[in-house]
């Protein structure tokens, strides 16, 4: 960890809540706090397995992942 500010020390975790904030909270009204758990709930399901991501060639992260794992013999 660097200091304060350092946005690059956390870069992946930055991207997702900036991801979250613009894709889904500032679009949906959210009226209580267990409503707002279970929409990034199901926000964070929606990023990992079925958001396409430019930077894993237009996959999942959940599939990327498990190319990787099939390159890599380890599944």
């Amino acid at each position: 960890m660097g200091d304060v500010g350092a946005w690059w020390d956390n870069a992946v975790v930055e991207r997702f809540f900036d991801s979250l904030k613009h894709d889904w909270i500032f679009k949906v009204a959210e009226p209580t706090r267990e409503h707002m758990k279970q929409d990034v709930t199901a926000y964070m399901r929606y990023y990992n397995q079925q958001r396409f991501h430019s930077s894993n060639g237009d996959m999942s992260p959940a599939k990327f992942e498990k190319t990787q794992i099939n390159v890599s013999c380890l599944g």
